[in-house]
């Protein structure tokens, strides 16, 4: 939790295929909430010269109807993929993915930040515990994706 509000999340992920794939994932706009184990909705994706804004609609079980979060989302230089809050039910959000090659380019180190605050009266502990289990989620159903997407072009 954040001394300003918000909560941050940091992970590590070792992805056993190559940066590429992953970058393909976290770019398929479309495709995004197949990657989480929650019910939300991408209800525009609006591609722009150097960006990607996205506005989804997110059901969560500890908020009360749909939360609209409008974000925009950047392809790093260097691999990865950065995300910021343009509007919606958030007071704060800001994700980055930072993809390194490692096994010689045949797997991927993943460095990931969220920080995130949500319109809601639910104090950030809980926000944290929940965050905390569906990032875990979220790390499994990329790498089952991302093998997945890695077999099938073999």
């Amino acid at each position: 939790m954040q001394a300003t509000g918000g909560v941050k999340a940091t992970a590590t992920v070792l992805f056993p295929v190559e940066p590429g794939i992953i970058q393909q994932l976290l770019t398929d706009y479309t495709h995004w909430p197949d990657l989480f184990d929650i019910r939300m909705r991408m209800v525009e994706i609006r591609k722009q010269a150097d960006n990607v804004l996205t506005d989804i609609r997110i059901q969560h079980a500890l908020l009360p109807g749909e939360r609209r979060l409008l974000s925009e989302s950047r392809t790093l230089s260097t691999g990865g993929l950065l995300t910021e809050l343009k509007g919606g039910d958030f007071k704060q959000y800001h994700r980055v993915w930072t993809l390194t090659p490692t096994e010689g380019g045949r797997q991927t180190k993943a460095e990931f930040e969220l920080l995130v605050e949500i319109e809601t009266i639910v104090p950030d502990w809980v926000t944290a515990v929940a965050i905390r289990q569906e990032l875990e989620t979220h790390f499994r159903i990329v790498k089952e994706k991302a093998l997945a997407r890695a077999t099938q072009g073999r």
